[in-house]
């Protein structure tokens, strides 16, 4: 006879053998399926319009830019449209968005579908497009520039700390906030943040088809919602879905064609599975796939932002640039 110990523990090891291999059948048929989606490009075959989303804050994504290249250049996508929920983020990143933008509306029709928000460098990107849509109360705008330094030189007085220092000139790493900055530094800064403004400002009366004139009126930092946006010509039209296809339509693009979601593939869990594959894995095992993309969603998308900074803050009317470490 056989002890009912023994029998109790075949039975759970049964149980995780079973586990295991249900595990494993699962992983397997989701690499197959990866796989197959990541060389056949299921979704991107067929004529459809690339819809890709830009949100939170603007850095510098290669995975975006390549994105938006790969789209640009797809046959089957007939026109590219990339939704806008961002305060705006690194003047660099804004920059090179703006630049690949520019470059795909050569090759196609390229639309701004604006959710939330598209101030500062998310305005400058929804500028680069050919033709802006947004929300009745979406805000956008915010086209200026201000530089901000913290200044602590009060506080360590009050502690009895002082900083020395050597520097080879007067104006290396200035302003300080350590000590008030001299007339020279601020002059420095204020050519830079005028420079910036300029640049701004041309772009998007270029892009607009407006009168420089026209910008320098609304470029004080101001934002608007929709409607205004409408009225003063940032943007094209009020709405939606609709609205992108009845201008598409006028482009000679199939109104009728599905969007299709374009995203970047994960570097590291999409690398062999695919998007939809990893997706199906982190359901069944109940754990995210990519520790990197955990952190980043835990973060608020704002944890590792450094350089040059142009983000519309709640409060301040403006675009903010701060100075990034470096030699």
């Amino acid at each position: 006879m056989t002890d009912p110990d023994i029998l109790a523990d075949r039975r759970r090891i049964r149980r995780k053998l079973s586990f295991w291999r249900i595990t494993a059948i699962v992983i397997a048929i989701a690499l197959v399926a990866g796989l197959f989606m990541r060389f056949q490009g299921v979704g991107r075959s067929g004529s459809h319009i690339a819809r890709i989303d830009i949100s939170g804050v603007i850095t510098d994504d290669q995975p975006l830019l390549d994105l938006i290249e790969d789209a640009s250049e797809s046959e089957a996508a007939k026109a590219l449209v990339v939704t806008i929920s961002s305060p705006g983020g690194t003047t660099y990143g804004g920059e090179r968005i703006h630049r690949a933008l520019v470059e795909a509306g050569k090759l196609k029709p390229v639309v701004a579908d604006v959710h939330t928000l598209a101030a500062s460098a998310g305005y400058m990107i929804a500028a680069s497009t050919d033709h802006i849509v947004a929300g009745e109360s979406s805000i956008v705008g915010s086209i200026g520039v201000i530089f901000q330094y913290a200044q602590a030189q009060d506080l360590l007085d009050k502690i009895g700390v002082r900083l020395e220092e050597i520097k080879s000139s007067p104006l290396k790493a200035e302003p300080s906030p350590f000590h008030e900055a001299s007339e020279e530094a601020k002059a420095m800064i204020r050519s830079m943040v005028l420079d910036s403004y300029d640049w701004f400002v041309d772009l998007v009366a270029e892009r607009r088809d407006m009168d420089r004139t026209e910008v320098l009126e609304l470029a004080d930092g101001s934002i608007f919602t929709g409607r205004q946006a409408l009225k003063n010509g940032l943007v094209d039209a009020l709405g939606g879905e609709a609205e992108i296809r009845a201008y598409l339509k006028s482009r000679d693009v199939d109104d009728s064609l599905e969007f299709v979601d374009w995203k970047p593939a994960d570097d590291t869990a999409n690398l062999l599975f695919g998007a939809g594959a990893a997706s199906l894995i982190q359901r069944f095992l109940g754990m995210p796939t990519s520790l990197a993309t955990e952190i980043d969603r835990l973060s608020g998308g704002k944890l590792f932002l450094d350089g040059l900074v142009s983000v519309w803050q709640v409060g301040e009317q403006s675009e903010s640039v701060e100075l990034g470490r470096g030699i």
